[in-house]
């Protein structure tokens, strides 16, 4: 049974037009034995007051006559054009005998209450305007009243039962922006709704649990629980505050309780622990948002949820769900939350490094490679880049698995591997759109990274993505997955590795003198990934370390993490990359078609002016931007 159909059918024709929220709600509420009771139309319209019982048997002696001569017309219509009924009684007393109901908005002034349980960007998207709230029920106005999907969406962004109403035609969106409209001051009519934090919530619930006792009897709790989708709700909308890239929900038996943990700066955090009777609903609840089969607990599934169509900001957040023992699952939703790419010099490249990559991607053709390890910002890189280059005077074509950043001038496409359209797919089809530059969201296999390489030798500058640790080993893996060496040689621009460590928070970072022995040992390390080790090349470097980073009085500081307010006590703020550009020149070029080792390859790239991480990482820790144990934990291959 619908929300609306717990209450009777309002009275006939008479009170369509009430004059008053009061008199709606009282009219809604009131039990109507009459019209809501009637077997058929025609008793409707008796009861109505709009025909008398001779009129309607006349009209259904007329409809019996048309049958006997083949003809189908429905009682309602012969009435209507018998002059006994207009068209608007007759659909009226159809809506109310179908348990619907017809109000203009103009009758009644939608209360600030129930303006607030809805925003104003999921009113005018889904033209849903709030009359009143009362109880635990809202009353909406709405274009289509059995608009299933929409009812339950409303009901789990306000946590109330929804008495949707038809709204007179044409009134809807002219009422929803007079609603919404700010007053003299800039505010919204619709004052701001208080929301519980999910900790808050969370303490709701365990409270509730041990005041009814046996945590095994409360599986019970429905996915639809008011709390429970507010808990959700709040915990997405946080992890979005603080950053957050995954949420990982994790199940575990009776007593044991379901524990919420995020993924800030790349670490996982514990969050809050919720109690063991809403791990089956908790999941349940998140297989509707995105679109499950909620009575599949055996096998894995994949879902998409879009925030905004719960009342969130516009995020997107990708779901995937693990069965785990004795019958249970975890969920895993990584936050897309479509965001604009970074200006290039914002991403952390080091002057040289920034210079050198602008220059080659300015070029008409070839091959740009970015590697390193899933999670360590290929693709903002990528999308970086391409922000660079992305004028008026260029068609660039995407494909990439998630869409994870738009920006304008792009024509993205999102593969689909699963009907056959696959990266290598997507390429063919670019070749054929007059590319001038074409993105490609990873190098999964050998066909997707020939037809690059063929794209990048016949006019068209080619972006793509790798699963390598370093740029020599880039090149080696491409070549045991069956690359020509001759075609990649001629193709390659450069390769960038990366990876992410956290950036220390300029509000707490303390920094303390560094000794000399501590420098010589930093020295050593910087060293050591590169060529060169040995006591002159340790002290010249750390003299060219003194002039570049050092204070007035030649000092190094080394800095370290402490934890304050604005970092919520970790001690780190935002992620930073660390990189190592190796540019293709002649020297790496006959290195590829001879097949040489990575570590050949490594060498010459050293010799001809590159940074590995360690040392990229070394350089942005004495600038004071991340700390030692960031730059060897990322770097330590």
């Amino acid at each position: 049974m619908s929300d609306a159909a717990a209450f009777s059918s309002p009275p006939p024709t008479h009170s369509f037009r009430p004059p008053n929220a009061e008199s709606l709600w009282q009219q809604l509420s009131t039990p109507h034995p009459t019209v809501g009771k009637a077997r058929h139309l025609g008793e409707a319209l008796v009861q109505a007051g709009l025909l008398s019982a001779s009129a309607l048997e006349q009209g259904l002696t007329a409809q019996q006559q048309e049958r006997n001569h083949g003809l189908h017309r429905q009682i309602g219509q012969i009435l209507v054009d018998s002059g006994m009924l207009t068209q608007e009684q007759l659909r009226q007393v159809i809506a109310t005998w179908l348990g619907e109901y017809t109000v203009h908005p103009g009758d009644i002034a939608p209360e600030p209450t129930a303006l607030a349980l809805v925003p104003l960007a999921v009113a005018e998207r889904e033209s849903v305007l709030p009359l009143m709230a009362r109880e635990d029920a809202l009353v909406v106005l709405m274009a289509d009243p059995s608009d299933r999907v929409l009812l339950d969406e409303l009901r789990f962004l306000t946590q109330r039962r929804v008495i949707p109403l038809q709204a007179a035609p044409g009134t809807l969106m002219p009422a929803i922006h007079r609603a919404y409209r700010p007053q003299s001051g800039g505010r919204s009519e619709a004052p701001a709704a208080a929301r519980a934090t999910a900790r808050e919530l969370a303490a709701n619930l365990g409270s509730a649990t041990a005041a009814e006792g046996d945590a095994e009897q409360a599986d019970v709790i429905s996915e639809s629980d008011n709390t429970l989708v507010r808990l959700i709700n709040s915990v997405i909308d946080e992890a979005i505050h603080h950053r957050a890239s995954d949420i990982h929900i994790e199940t575990e038996p009776a007593p044991h309780n379901v524990r919420v943990r995020l993924r800030i700066d790349g670490d996982l955090t514990p969050y809050l622990e919720l109690p063991a009777r809403y791990r089956f609903a908790m999941v349940a609840r998140i297989k509707i948002m995105a679109g499950m089969d909620i009575s599949e607990h055996r096998k894995p599934q994949d879902g998409k949820i879009d925030f905004a169509r719960f009342g969130g900001p516009p995020v997107e957040l990708r779901v995937v769900t693990v069965p785990t023992s004795r019958g249970l699952e975890d969920v895993v939703l990584r936050l897309l939350a479509g965001a604009k790419p970074l200006p290039l010099e914002k991403i952390g490249l080091s002057p040289p490094n920034l210079q050198a990559l602008r220059a080659v991607v300015r070029k008409s053709y070839g091959l740009v490679l970015v590697c390193g390890p899933t999670g360590c910002g290929k693709t903002t890189t990528l999308h970086s880049v391409v922000r660079d280059i992305n004028t008026a005077g260029r068609k660039i074509w995407t494909a990439e698995d998630p869409i994870e950043i738009t920006q304008e001038g792009l024509r993205q496409v999102q593969v689909n591997p699963r009907i056959g359209w696959t990266f290598a797919a997507a390429m063919r089809t670019f070749l054929r759109a007059d590319p001038d530059v074409i993105m490609i969201g990873e190098m999964r296999d050998e066909e997707t990274a020939r037809i690059a390489i063929e794209a990048s030798l016949t006019g068209h500058l080619v972006l793509s993505t790798l699963h390598t640790n370093s740029a020599p080993e880039s090149i080696a893996r491409l070549l045991e997955i069956g690359l020509d060496p001759f075609n990649f040689s001629d193709s390659l621009l450069a390769i960038l590795a990366q990876r992410l460590v956290r950036r220390l928070c300029p509000a707490c970072r303390q920094a303390q003198v560094a000794s000399p022995d501590a420098l010589t040992a930093l020295a050593s390390q910087y060293l050591e990934s590169g060529t060169g080790n040995h006591p002159e090349a340790r002290q010249a470097q750390v003299a060219r370390w003194r002039q570049q980073y050092g204070t007035p009085e030649g000092e190094l500081r080394l800095w370290r993490a402490v934890g304050c307010s604005q970092c919520d006590g970790h001690g780190y703020h935002g992620r930073l990359g660390i990189h190592e550009l190796m540019m293709s020149d002649d020297t790496i070029r006959q290195h590829i078609r001879h097949r040489a080792p990575a570590s050949d390859i490594r060498h010459s790239a050293l010799a001809a002016g590159m940074l590995t991480l360690r040392q990229d990482g070394i350089e942005k820790m004495l600038q004071g931007l991340t700390d030692m144990t960031e730059v060897v934990a990322a770097t330590n291959l």
